[in-house]
C-alpha cells in the first residue's frame, strides 16, 4: 500500500497508511537507547469515511456501532477520532468510519499507530483541510498512548516515511540510507504480543537488578549503532550477525519466548544470515535476514511449512 495515496470523492474520504517493523533497538529504545525501523508497506490499513446522520460510527473487524459503545480496547482509537474532530472543529457526528486492516493485531507491526495515521488522513480529507507530518504524528500519538501506555513514537514515525528512521527518545529524529538491496523475511508466530506488559516487566526487572539489565539495554543501543554502520556501507553479513546479538539481549530481558526461539532457531538452520523477534516480544513476529532473492523465496516457503502463521518477504531497496 502507498503511505501517501489519499483520494476523496463527493461525500467520502480515503485515508491509507501502512505498517512498519522495529529492525533493532525495541525495548531499549523506551529507556533512551537508539533504535532503528522500517517501512513496511506489505499490508496496512484503509480508512474510508462517509457521510451518515446520527452518531458517529465505527465499522471495523473487531466492532461495528457508536463510538461511544466501542468496546476498551479500542478508546484509543475513539479518542484519536475525538481529538481530530475537534482539531479540524469538525462536530462529531453524521459520520460513518470503515477501518479496512491487512495489519495482524499485536504483531508489533504498528498495527494501532497505522490505524490511527489511516484515520487522521481520511478525517483531514473529509474536512477538506491539508495535513502536516506533524499533525499526523501528534494526533495518532493519542492512540498509540491508549495502546502502549508510555510509547516511545517510533510507529508512527515509521509508518509515515520512505525509509529506514533512526529514532531517540527526545532527539531530532534522521533518516538511513541503506547501501545494499537486502532480503528481509518476517514471519508471524500466530500468537499475539503485549507490548505493555513488555515494556511493565522490563521497568521492573531494572528496579529489582538495574545494573544487571541496564548493562543489557545498553548492548542494545550499542548493536543498534553498529547496525546503522552495516546499513550504511553494505555490511549484510555484519548486520546479521547484530541481528543474532541483538537476539540474545533480548532473550536476556525475558521477552523472547519459545515460540518465537523456534523459528529463529529454524531461519538460522536454514541460512539466514541473523534473525531475531520484532516489536514486543513474547509473541508477534521474527524478522529473518536472507542471503538474497532466491534464498529469501526458499526460506519463505520453509518458515511456512515450518509452521509460520504467515510470512512475508520483502526488499529493503538501497538508496541511491
Amino acid at each position: 500500500m502507498n503511505a501517501e495515496k489519499v483520494t476523496i470523492s463527493e461525500k467520502t474520504a480515503i485515508g491509507v497508511a501502512q505498517s512498519k517493523l522495529i529492525l533493532v533497538g525495541e525495548h531499549a529504545v523506551v529507556h533512551g537507547q537508539p533504535a532503528i525501523a522500517i517501512p513496511f508497506p506489505l499490508v496496512g490499513v484503509e480508512s474510508i469515511v462517509d457521510y451518515v446522520p446520527g452518531a458517529v460510527k465505527l465499522d471495523s473487524t473487531f466492532y461495528h456501532g457508536p463510538i461511544d459503545s466501542a468496546p476498551s480496547s479500542l478508546e484509543g482509537i475513539v479518542r484519536c477520532i475525538k481529538d481530530t474532530l475537534l482539531y479540524l472543529h469538525v462536530p462529531c457526528k453524521d459520520l460513518l468510519i470503515q477501518i479496512k486492516s491487512s495489519i495482524p493485531p499485536g504483531k508489533g507491526l504498528g498495527s494501532s499507530a497505522s490505524v490511527a495515521i489511516a484515520v487522521i488522513k481520511s478525517l483531514f480529507m473529509y474536512a477538506n483541510e491539508d495535513y502536516t507530518n506533524e499533525e499526523l504524528l501528534r494526533l495518532a500519538n493519542v492512540a498509540e498512548t491508549y495502546a502502549h501506555g508510555a510509547p516511545s513514537g517510533l510507529d508512527p514515525l515509521t509508518i509515515t516515511s520512505e525509509c529506514p528512521v533512526w529514532y531517540e527518545k527526545e532527539k531530532p529524529v534522521s533518516y538511513i540510507k541503506p547501501k545494499d538491496d537486502l532480503y528481509f523475511i518476517v514471519a508471524d508466530s500466530g500468537r499475539m504480543a503485549d507490548t505493555r506488559s513488555a515494556i511493565e516487566s522490563i521497568a521492573g526487572l531494572l528496579k529489582s537488578a538495574p545494573k544487571r539489565f541496564q548493562s543489557k539495554l545498553d548492548r542494545i543501543g550499542e548493536i543498534t549503532y553498529q547496525a546503522r554502520d552495516a546499513l550504511e556501507k553494505a555490511g549484510k553479513q555484519v548486520l546479521g550477525q547484530l541481528l543474532n546479538e541483538a537476539q540474545k539481549e533480548l532473550e536476556a530481558l525475558g521477552i523472547s519466548d519459545a515460540g518465537l526461539n523456534r523459528l529463529i532457531h529454524f531461519a538460522l538452520e536454514e541460512g539466514a544470515l541473523g534473525a531475531k523477534l520484532t516489536g514486543g516480544g513474547n509473541g508477534g513476529c521474527i524478522i529473518a535476514l536472507a542471503r538474497n532473492e532466491v534464498h529469501s523465496k526458499q526460506l519463505t516457503d520453509k518458515l511456512l511449512s515450518f509452521g509460520a502463521h504467515a510470512v512475508w518477504p520483502f526488499v529493503l531497496r538501497k538508496e541511491d
